[in-house]
């Protein structure tokens, strides 16, 4: 007898149908064939449902038994498809009825003992499942929640072999988990750490709405101990709050990286990621043999903050080339290719020389000339060409440590950045580009208007602070964001004078 049960797979974010088709033919010893491109861990898949079926008190028909993964020309991995090949089992050996089995995408890993385990990607298998106008779908209990987050489309969670058994033999109910989307998201903007928590440093403070405004990549240096990684943490929460649909985006990679669980299971906050600067090149872009998603993605519609910019590996920096430009990354492998999205807000930090002290006046600094070269050479041209704000942290005075004076929270700031956003989201209606940070220079040359006082300013600093040529259209479109911030359609000659404070590393006087 033959049995469907229909099931998914996942291919970069997305999730494409599998028709789990098992076939039962008598024969005097019991042979499981598994066919349809399964790699190792769905081969094994009939050791772990054939002991999830007997330990579950149904028994498994002496005979020839074929499983066929369609469509077979896709590679189908990981345990997911334990629950359906079981159920199908089930239903070719006449145990269970296999009416339903149309309704319901079915997907989950078995315990030997029978239980049903949770697997990755079950959010993209839940939007799957919702395309195809399916009843609903039968997940792990652990990953129910996650599935619910997508809208109009039910979620029975099971716990073990015999309840999915039950439920589509008609003999169980199972209530359908739903989620409380407004409680949710208004819990995640709530952040630990607050704009009022960083003492000092407003000038700091200003450059990062400045940053977050027009969704310029941004540069800290400074000594040691100065509040960057503080400073880059407070980040997520200035930026304006998460869609629903940008949410939905960065919670299916997460759930293909297996980074949800029962009480984390839709990202609604902005994500912050900030590897260590050991990563290797595939952790950070994304890849492995079957390709899965690296810390770009990650923090897709959030921050990537590198911490010791020069001690990250060469090829790793150099790596971020194609997501900064293109918002995305692709991963090639010798039968396929893999994209995955990679919008983020990078935010950077480094010492000014190797020792770390040569900006601080209270620190004796050991490190020559060439040494501080060296070091700086370690970012290339291009990554730098990349980062439109390159601002110096300074030391704290005493007076700013123990000072109690609050400063202005996230909340206020945020609501800044919001009308910001709105006006570019108004100004690039008819453009592919959403923000300030991603003008090519036919953008620049429209929108990047500057009165004349602005520019005798841009030519001081081009020919007397030597300022490269790469650094000119960058502060165009810094200026162009701090005009939005003054609600200013033309730039002023302030706002330029304030782009180029922005601009460290293009002065000849650094070095």
């Amino acid at each position: 007898m033959l049995a469907q049960v229909f099931s998914g797979a996942i291919y970069g974010i997305d999730a494409y149908p599998v028709e789990v088709e098992v076939d039962f033919s008598e024969a005097r010893e019991i042979n499981f064939i598994t066919v349809g491109l399964p790699d190792a861990a769905v081969r094994e898949s009939k050791d772990r449902v054939g002991s999830a079926v007997s330990n579950s008190g149904f028994g498994i028909p002496h005979g020839r038994i074929t499983i066929n993964l369609a469509p077979a020309d896709m590679k189908k991995e990981g345990p997911s498809f334990d629950l359906p090949i079981a159920l199908g089992l089930l239903a070719a050996g006449r145990q269970i009825p296999p009416a339903a089995f149309d309704q319901y995408l079915i997907t989950g890993e078995l315990a030997l003992n029978g239980c049903v385990r949770p697997v990755r990607g079950v959010l993209p298998l839940a939007l799957l499942a919702k395309k195809r106008n399916l009843k609903g779908v039968i997940v792990p209990a652990e990953n129910a929640a996650e599935a619910s987050v997508v809208e109009q489309i039910r979620v029975y969670p099971v716990r073990s072999l015999n309840q999915a058994a039950q439920f589509l033999a008609g003999e169980t109910q199972i209530d359908p988990v739903k989620t409380d989307f407004k409680e949710l998201f208004e819990c995640s903007r709530q952040y630990e750490i607050d704009f009022s928590d960083v003492k000092g440093q407003q000038h700091v403070k200003r450059a990062l709405e400045v940053s977050v405004a027009g969704g310029h990549n941004l540069l800290m240096i400074g000594p040691p101990g100065m509040g960057k990684s503080l400073l880059a943490k407070t980040i997520p929460s200035v930026i304006p709050p998460m869609t629903m649909k940008e949410a939905l985006e960065t919670t299916k990679i997460h759930s293909i990286a297996g980074k949800l669980d029962a009480n984390n299971y839709l990202v609604a906050q902005r994500p912050f990621r900030s590897p260590h600067h050991t990563i290797s090149f595939p952790a950070l872009v994304g890849g492995g043999t079957v390709p899965s998603p690296g810390e770009v993605s990650l923090a897709h519609n959030g921050v990537l903050f590198l911490d010791e910019l020069p001690e990250f590996r060469r090829d790793a920096l150099e790596s971020l080339r194609q997501p900064l430009e293109n918002r995305e990354v692709t991963i090639s492998r010798s039968n396929s290719s893999m994209t995955f999205p990679a919008g983020f807000m990078l935010v950077t930090a480094m010492n000014p020389c190797p020792c770390g002290y040569s900006t601080d006046p209270r620190r004796e600094c050991r490190c020559t000339p060439g040494q501080i070269q060296k070091y700086m050479a370690k970012i290339s041209g291009p990554l730098l060409d990349r980062i439109d704000l390159h601002i110096e942290v300074p030391a704290l005075s005493y007076n700013e440590l123990i000072s109690r004076k609050s400063s202005e929270p996230s909340s206020a700031v945020s609501l800044r950045v919001a009308k910001v956003r709105e006006i570019q989201q108004q100004r690039f209606a008819l453009e592919t580009i959403h923000c300030n940070a991603e003008m090519n220079p036919r953008h620049v040359k429209n929108y990047c208007k500057v009165d004349e006082e602005g520019h005798r300013i841009l030519k001081m600093a081009i020919t007397d602070l030597g300022m490269s040529a790469r650094a000119f259209d960058r502060i165009l479109k810094v200026s162009r964001t701090i005009g939005d911030l003054d609600h200013s359609r033309q730039i002023k000659s302030h706002h330029v004078s304030e782009a180029i404070q922005y601009r460290t590393l293009d002065r000849n006087l650094w070095y």
